[in-house]
């Protein structure tokens, strides 16, 4: 498989794609939304993070890239604490978000309605697709119909579903598809109103046409939000984040503008894995 080839219209000079691609770094690191710092974590013994630096840029889409038991699924999970319900796991090193340690005394239940997760197989809960979207809000507090009609209706509508099951509110989630559900689980996760969206290989179990309405979703919900994205599909990568990092037996090899990662890789580990040559 050849390297990946960035659209022409993005080839220039060496010096002055540098100095964008610098401009870039620094605009991002200065809007860092989230970020971790010599992240190690350990299951057990077991060191499954290596000392990972890296900063999520706010409003932008993040991909995290790198074949299977790299540590990617574990750090995105580590991000809104989901790793402490795991026994023996511990960590060390800093995970902020908005520049405050998530692990400083921020409630874990504050921490995940700001940080909201959607996994990789969709996960509706055996009720009506009203009461799964007005669940989050209810645990809130938020108890008026009025006010929950507004949130069901607008997170459905920002999760590009509301078209499709507005005249079935009151029926069972379970009965929508397989992309439906996951758009669903999406506007769950939006209903709380978080600002930061981490979607775990979310469209891996979906057909082709769902995985484009859901790439589709994620670039318009990062005007809006934070997206971080673990996925295995490199193209996917492309299409939809700006940046990328690659993960390597619980290390980040590298990290930075998603063209430049894909078309000049500083790292030959990461020239070999978007090429094709292993993973």
């Amino acid at each position: 498989m050849d390297a990946v080839t960035a659209p022409e219209k993005r080839i220039m000079e060496p010096e002055k794609e540098q100095g964008m691609q610098s401009g870039r770094a620094e605009a991002a690191a200065a809007e860092a939304k989230m970020g971790v710092e010599g992240l190690d974590l350990y299951y057990g013994e077991f060191r499954a993070l290596k000392d990972v630096t890296l900063d999520f840029p706010k409003n932008e889409v993040t991909a995290l890239i790198g074949p299977s038991g790299c540590g990617k699924s574990t750090l995105l999970k580590t991000l809104n604490r989901m790793n402490d319900l795991v026994d023996g796991c511990r960590v060390d090193g800093c995970v902020s978000l908005d520049g405050d340690d998530i692990y400083g005394g921020l409630p874990v239940n504050d921490l995940r309605r700001r940080v909201g997760m959607v996994f990789q197989q969709p996960n509706p809960f055996p009720m009506s697709i009203y009461d799964n979207i007005a669940f989050g809000p209810r645990t809130h507090g938020i108890k008026g119909k009025e006010e929950l009609d507004v949130i069901v209706e607008q997170s459905l509508r920002d999760a590009a579903i509301w078209d499709e099951v507005k005249d079935r509110l009151k029926k069972s989630a379970l009965g929508l598809s397989g992309g439906q559900q996951q758009r669903l689980c999406i506007a769950r996760a939006l209903a709380v109103q978080p600002e930061v969206l981490l979607l775990d290989e979310s469209t891996s179990a979906l057909d082709p046409i769902s995985t484009a309405k859901i790439e589709d979703l994620v670039t318009e919900l990062a005007s809006k939000y934070t997206v971080i994205m673990v996925t295995h599909n490199m193209l996917q990568a492309i299409r939809v984040s700006t940046k990328t990092a690659f993960f390597l037996l619980g290390e980040m090899v590298e990290a930075g503008d998603t063209d430049a990662l894909f078309t000049h890789p500083k790292d030959s580990r990461t020239a070999d894995y978007v090429s094709g040559r292993f993973g």
